[in-house]
Parts: C-alpha cells; sequence; structure tokens
C-alpha cells in the first residue's frame, strides 16, 4: 500500500478488528460486511483529502461502527419479515440454489434471477460493476484489484458501496414477487 492511499493502510490496519466488532452484534456475516464497508465509506466521505483532520481514527471508526450496527439494528427491526415470510424465504433459496438442478421451475427461477442480475449489473456504471464483479464473482480483495490497477482502495470501496445499493433496490421488487409466489 503507497502512503498516497491513508485509507487503504488504515482499512488494512483497522477492518480486522472492526469486522469482529461489527460481528459480535449483527447475525449475518454478510450484514457485517456490509456494515464495515459503509464505516470505511463515511471515512472517505468524510476526509477526501485523507484522514488529516481526526485525530484518534481507531476511535473514530469504532463510534461509526457502533451507529451504524444501532441504525441497521433499528431498521431491522422495523422492517423484520414475520416468522412466516423468513420461512417463505429460506424455502425460495434453498429451492433455488440447493434444489434438484433440473426441475423445470427451478431452471425457469434460476434463469429469470440471471437476466435480472445481468440487466441490473448492464444498468450501473462500469467502474462500480468491475469492481462489484470482481469481489463478488471473482473473489479478489480490494486491496488486490488497488493493486492491480492503480485505483485507491477507498474508491474502490465507495464503487462497490453504490453498487451494491443499487442492485439491492433493483432486487427489491423480484423478491417481493418470489415470497408472494413461493
Amino acid at each position: 500500500m503507497s502512503a498516497s492511499d491513508p485509507i487503504g493502510e488504515i482499512f488494512t490496519e483497522h477492518s480486522p478488528r472492526l469486522l469482529g466488532y461489527i460481528r459480535s452484534c449483527v447475525h449475518s456475516r454478510q450484514d457485517a460486511e456490509d456494515i464495515l464497508q459503509d464505516v470505511f465509506y463515511q471515512l472517505a466521505r468524510n476526509s477526501p483529502d485523507g484522514v488529516s483532520e481526526i485525530e484518534r481514527i481507531s476511535s473514530w471508526l469504532f463510534k461509526v461502527a457502533r451507529n451504524m450496527v444501532t441504525n441497521f439494528l433499528l431498521k431491522k427491526r422495523e422492517l423484520s419479515l414475520d416468522s412466516y415470510d423468513d420461512h417463505i424465504c429460506e424455502n425460495i433459496a434453498q429451492t433455488l440454489f440447493c434444489g434438484p438442478q433440473d426441475a423445470p421451475d427451478i431452471v425457469l427461477l434460476r434463469k429469470i434471477v440471471w437476466q435480472e442480475l445481468d440487466m441490473a449489473l448492464a444498468e450501473l456504471p462500469p467502474e462500480q460493476c468491475e469492481v462489484f464483479c470482481l469481489t463478488v464473482f471473482d473473489r479478489l480483495s480490494l486491496k488486490e484489484i488497488s493493486q492491480a490497477t492503480g485505483t485507491p482502495v477507498s474508491t474502490l470501496l465507495s464503487r462497490k458501496h453504490y453498487a451494491v445499493k443499487r442492485l439491492r433496490h433493483r432486487f427489491h421488487d423480484l423478491y417481493q414477487a418470489l415470497l408472494t409466489n413461493p
């Protein structure tokens, strides 16, 4: 990591402890990783020239993480599905990804999901699509992408944040349709 990317260095140094803290507060590893990503997005957003104006970076990061965890838990409680809907969601996921590979309805459902994903990715700005695909499908870390492209980790983090946000919004309607027609 070069000195020209202080946020990347901070990410490398503090993300393991922050992720552990966040993970102890939320049930899902994916939710914890999303919150961690949001914490560093806030760092990049609030300190575009680096972190020079933040004196105690570790304290600041944990304070932001705590606030985001609190907001996440409040939002989740407000939007939580009842146990019937949770059961349906689990069934949809199991059916889609673990069900019989050649069942006609499963084949069709998978085809619909992949078509929606392809269309949604095509609607993203190219930079957001690239970082999303490299991290999700190719399993590259932001640090690896940064080293390969020369793009700062903070920029990649921001791009992925916006991509995930847009994709979640795009898939909300499909998710609701699957819930109402299991």
